[in-house]
């Protein structure tokens, strides 16, 4: 009720429509007109017409999907474990606002990420959004951000 929605966050509406500017029709005089185009050519002419909006339509389409697929969720959280081979547990805080009191509340999720740079406990590390990697694991290491203090 209180949360702002982000520029990037899809909504549930549905996209407005493109509106594309048809060019206007050269105008002849009246007398060529009447006599000299026949029912074919003005047939031709709107094929034309709605053929360039088609293409024009599939064009933005592809766009559109290719911009979601480059968009893939970044997390930056701390490795809190690193006993298993090639695999951190990294622990993502987040805060909250509480329904009823109004008040931030911190929650924490723990992911399991993939690290082939090598973090240890306690760095700052971004992960990002992947495939499947095995039953737990769909998140992979991208960065160290911040070491941790010896």
């Amino acid at each position: 009720m209180f949360r702002r929605k982000k520029k990037d966050e899809p909504t549930d509406a549905p996209p407005a429509p493109e509106t594309v500017a048809e060019t206007p029709a050269i105008e002849q005089p009246v007398a060529e007109t009447a006599s000299s185009e026949t029912p074919a050519a003005e047939a031709t002419a709107a094929e034309t017409v709605s053929s360039e909006t088609a293409a024009a339509a599939t064009e933005s389409k592809i766009a559109t999907v290719k911009g979601r697929r480059g968009n893939r969720v970044q997390k930056v959280g701390t490795v809190s474990s690193d006993k298993m081979q090639k695999t951190v547990i990294v622990r993502v805080d987040r805060q909250v606002l509480h329904p009823k009191y109004r008040r931030y509340v911190r929650r924490t999720s723990k992911f399991m990420a993939h690290d082939d740079i090598g973090a240890t406990v306690g760095d700052r590390v971004r992960i990002v959004e992947t495939r499947p990697l095995s039953a737990k694991k769909r998140w992979r290491v991208v960065e160290i951000v911040q070491k941790a203090a010896k």
